[in-house]
């Protein structure tokens, strides 16, 4: 039933578009989520890109389940001290970019055949729940725009943001109170950021969630983190996506390993990830 649903973000693969389709059509996907194309963030892609990207997925049997935004990974503030985290290419913008970024995603969106897009919370403040009331604010608006246009925003759990952890983002996505803004749920990143992905995590997620990534993380005795294949770390992957599947969750898992092995690459960590899911899913 989960390999059914399961895709990958094609960059976790290869910086080749086209061989990243080909490994994913090879491995009995079914989907593909967008990030970065061919060296190049999805959001920057012309008209005519967009649908030559699309050609190409739909052509291998394939379909978009969703933009990997940048979207809101930016400072409410830049002159607060906050956190930074991976743009995946951007540059640093303020608020009012990002919303007009939103209106170029979503049109991007209906070019690829997509309805979702992934998004964030904003650059971490030293203390996020004193800027709750203007994180919801500029959230609620963003909702309020897909919605008008039919599009689904989802809200993912990354230590860098303010939504963080499981559950400031059920908190978020509780006071945004909107059909289009979901969570997606990434108990890789929970774990991660030394945080007790499942059943901790997930007990907050459960019911906001529309979307899955799929890896795991590792935090040594000294605090380092590290991404590591599925199964290897403190995730437990098993039970979760029992729980998972008892509770009725009915949609997609995109891999997202975040994991190279030494000597090898993007494409031989993230077929070990797959591997190992393929391993774990006969216990399910």
């Amino acid at each position: 039933m989960i390999l059914e649903r399961l895709g990958v973000l094609t960059d976790e693969v290869s910086a080749n578009f086209e061989e990243a389709l080909d490994w994913a059509v090879e491995q009995g996907l079914k989907h593909v989520e967008v990030r970065v194309i061919n060296r190049q963030n999805v959001i920057n892609l012309t008209d005519d890109q967009a649908m030559e990207v699309r050609r190409q997925v739909e052509t291998r049997g394939l379909f978009i389940s969703a933009i990997a935004s940048p979207l809101f990974k930016c400072a409410l503030d830049p002159n607060r001290p906050i956190a930074a985290g991976d743009t995946f290419g951007q540059k640093e913008e303020s608020v009012e970019a990002h919303f007009v970024k939103l209106k170029r995603a979503i049109l991007l969106a209906k070019l690829l055949g997509t309805t979702r897009i992934r998004i964030f919370s904003f650059w971490r403040e030293e203390d996020p729940q004193l800027y709750k009331r203007e994180i919801v604010h500029h959230l609620r608006q963003a909702a309020q725009e897909a919605r008008r246009e039919g599009i689904q925003l989802l809200l993912e759990n990354e230590p860098s943001c303010n939504g963080g952890y499981a559950e400031e983002v059920a908190a978020i996505v509780h006071s945004v109170d909107s059909t289009a803004l979901k969570g997606l749920w990434d108990p890789g990143n929970e774990a991660y950021g030394g945080r007790e992905a499942f059943p901790a995590g997930y007990g907050f997620m459960k019911g906001l969630l529309a979307h899955v990534h799929l890896k795991d993380a590792y935090v040594s005795a000294d605090g380092t983190a590290r991404c590591v294949p599925l199964g290897s770390g403190s995730v437990p992957v098993i039970p979760h996506l029992k729980a998972l599947l008892a509770d009725g969750y009915d949609g997609l898992f995109t891999i997202e390993t975040h994991y190279i092995p030494e000597g090898g690459s993007q494409m031989t960590g993230t077929r070990m990830t797959l591997d190992a899911l393929r391993s774990l899913l006969s216990e399910v």
